[in-house]
């Protein structure tokens, strides 16, 4: 069995990939790393719908159940939500099921600590290693020191979509809006928050069964969302992704308003605020050349880090960045919590739209999106880092840098997974960059396969 935890978690296919046995496993573990300091420790569960979400929160559950931990399960919400949850319970942990953007059949594990942010990489590597080398760590505890499951005093879902209203200081009233919750942990929340604070809300693919999340629907398939909005006359257009974490944005012509758009509206509205300190936003080397330069055109930096929204946050609590985010629509307001949250972020840009004064489009026609084209070069994985070091190699990138005089660039990274490096082209002309990364990704194989 090779590494557990990818970026994001424990993932796989349910009840294959991710089976009972390892769900129970990772409770007993996760339990037992996270606290230490606690004789009987309190771990929140939230999932999102599919279907085997109820199989996997029982496994999980009765792992934690047997190390004395007690549970307390709050249903379907979207995953920031167990990062505000777990600080208003004062829980010692939150586990959020869930395999994001992913097909129905895939499920996910992630933890949070005490304080709402996902686990570090060496937690994460102590509870893996437990698990790996099949380490008893409860010592098969009985009697009155089992956990038990808890019932949540308050409502969790009334709690977070309190809390998602108190960080916007603006009524919607008078805003047509249509959501697309995918099908997933948002189809409740996003809609009643929405309507309390005054807009009319239109929701699609808001009707889970357990097998229709994220299917052809969400961020990653906004195609029925952008002609609902036509079709509407809406205001503006929202997509999450199953567990919400995401948002994609959709103005009201039907055109897309990507991460790297919605992060420099929200910035722009920051600056204009007094609240962005250091003039300076984060986002991952995946940004657009065009965000960068309407980020320099406000007199605002960029700070760049390695893609992963775990990335993003690393770099935010060291510079002091309130604002980070990455194309795919994952944004972190930090003002406000610690973790994407996709409702939060459409609080955010409909704030920003609101006080701007004018449409999305104009809003996002500021930003200059510049053509990008990912091509794949397979490679052996001990030369997955070594590209720079063959002279070809290298020069060839520089002369391509050369060639587009600012107006471009060439970006490579080697895959985490698989044996292979992609090479990503940003330019002007879209013919020329394709062929320019089909050319660079042979040379590559060529060179290092």
């Amino acid at each position: 069995m090779g590494r557990l935890f990818g970026t994001d978690g424990v993932r796989g296919v349910a009840n294959s990939e991710l089976t009972p046995e390892l769900a129970f496993n990772l409770g007993k573990a996760g339990a037992f790393v996270l606290s230490k300091d606690q004789q009987r420790p309190v771990v929140l569960i939230a999932k999102d719908t599919r279907i085997s979400g109820d199989m996997l929160e029982d496994a999980i559950s009765a792992g934690i159940l047997a190390m004395g931990g007690n549970v307390i399960k709050v249903g379907v919400l979207p995953t920031p939500a167990v990062a505000y949850l777990v600080k208003y319970y004062k829980a010692d942990a939150g586990v959020v099921i869930s395999a994001s953007h992913n097909p129905f059949e895939y499920n996910g594990i992630k933890f949070f600590n005490g304080e709402g942010f996902k686990l570090d990489d060496d937690i994460e590597d102590e509870i893996e290693d437990i698990i790996l080398r099949n380490i008893d760590v409860n010592s098969h505890i009985t009697g009155d020191r089992l956990g038990r499951c808890l019932e949540a005093e308050e409502d969790a879902l009334t709690l977070y979509a309190e809390f998602l209203k108190s960080t916007i200081d603006e009524k919607l009233d008078g805003y047509k809006l249509v959501i697309d919750c995918a099908n997933g942990a948002s189809y409740k929340v996003a809609e009643k928050v929405l309507q309390e604070l005054g807009a009319e809300v239109i929701a699609i693919h808001n009707e889970p069964n357990g097998v229709n999340i994220n299917e052809h629907c969400g961020s990653t398939h906004p195609e029925d969302l952008q002609k609902r909005v036509v079709k509407e006359q809406a205001h503006l257009g929202l997509a999450f992704d199953g567990d919400a974490d995401r948002l994609i944005a959709v103005d009201e012509k039907g055109n897309l308003i990507d991460g790297d758009k919605m992060i420099y509206i929200c910035t722009k509205m920051l600056k204009a605020q007094g609240t962005l300190p250091g003039d300076m936003v984060t986002a991952t080397v995946m940004s657009n050349i065009g965000f960068h330069r309407a980020v320099e055109g406000i007199q605002c930096s960029v700070e760049t880090t390695q893609v992963g929204d775990r990335y993003v946050l690393e770099s935010m609590l060291k510079t002091g960045c309130v604002i980070g985010g990455e194309q795919s629509g994952h944004i972190i307001f930090l003002n406000h919590t610690t973790t994407g949250d996709g409702i939060l972020s459409a609080l955010q840009l409909l704030k920003a739209i609101k006080k701007s004064g004018k449409n999305p489009s104009e809003l996002a026609a500021e930003v200059t999106i510049y053509p990008q084209v990912l091509r794949n070069a397979v490679i052996k994985n001990e030369n997955k880092k070594k590209y720079m070091n063959d002279p070809e190699i290298s020069k060839e990138i520089k002369r391509l840098e050369d060639t587009m005089a600012g107006e471009g660039r060439v970006l490579i990274r080697p895959s985490g997974t698989e044996p292979m490096v992609r090479v990503m082209i940003e330019g002007k002309d879209i013919e020329n960059i394709t062929i320019l990364a089909e050319s660079l990704a042979s040379l590559l194989t060529q060179r290092l396969g």
